[in-house]
């Protein structure tokens, strides 16, 4: 381990091997950091938190202060992230309240920018991408590769579906079904995230089967339901339809349209 002399480390946390930790950081109690990760200076890292191996935490991060929600009332909640993440300066990411999944929690090989806030209870599956200065409230699900522009605000409760990518200085107050493109205020759909999913290797099938349910559910004048059991009808059963049409069922604010 190389920790510098002016770092304060609590004997209650758990450092592995390999992880480095910079000038005036501060490791509170009942912190674990896994195997080579490295934290830059002046960062803060509040317990319970646990941090995977082989990730990157730039100076000023600060993980795991308490939630900004005046429901909360000290319950011990916690922060998890996973391994291969990139936590670039200013960062905020904030432990969760007691509530639905009583964490906030990230999975694998995210990068989030300088100045991205995570608030309590969110939850970000792998291979995200935040811009800077995009901002998730309480509560929000994140699925893998989403990208989300800079300077966004994402309202409480919202979900953002996979392979999507919202378009900086975005504000999103309904759910982002996967695959699609968006962005405004209020943020509309643009569309699928066609750059995105040719650059993921999705098949030209695939992508075109996915733009049909997409244009029968958001561009035809068919209610929502209606749309929903045309697609079922009509459109190639692929496995990427049925998480489409799953999520939209599923939404509980709705989704943007």
């Amino acid at each position: 381990m190389k920790i510098h002399p002016t770092a304060i480390i609590s004997p209650k946390s758990q450092i592995e091997e390999g992880v480095e930790i910079g000038p005036y950081s501060v490791i509170g109690p009942h912190v674990k950091i896994g195997k080579g990760t490295t934290i830059g200076s002046h960062a803060v890292i509040e317990g319970p938190t646990e941090i995977g191996n082989n990730c990157r935490i730039f100076q000023f991060a600060s993980i795991g202060a308490i939630p900004q929600d005046l429901k909360f009332v000290g319950e011990e909640c916690k922060v998890i992230i996973g391994n291969n993440n990139t936590i670039r300066e200013f960062v905020t990411i904030h432990k969760s309240t007691a509530a639905d999944i009583g964490m906030t929690a990230m999975g694998d090989n995210n990068l989030i920018m300088a100045y991205c806030h995570i608030a309590h209870n969110c939850k970000l599956a792998n291979n995200i991408v935040m811009a800077n200065a995009a901002n998730l409230a309480g509560h929000i699900h994140v699925e893998d590769h989403a990208i989300i522009g800079g300077l966004t605000g994402i309202h409480q409760f919202t979900r953002i579906g996979c392979h999507s990518i919202i378009g900086g200085a975005s504000a999103v107050t309904l759910d982002i079904p996967p695959y699609v493109t968006a962005s405004g205020n209020r943020a509309k759909l643009h569309g699928l995230n066609l750059i995105g999913l040719k650059r993921r290797n999705f098949k030209d099938k695939t992508i075109k089967t996915l733009k049909e349910a997409y244009r029968i559910i958001f561009r035809s004048s068919l209610l929502l339901s209606h749309a929903i059991e045309k697609v079922r009808q009509e459109v190639e059963n692929l496995p990427e339809v049925d998480h489409f049409i799953e999520f939209i069922e599923r939404s509980e604010r709705g989704v943007c349209r």
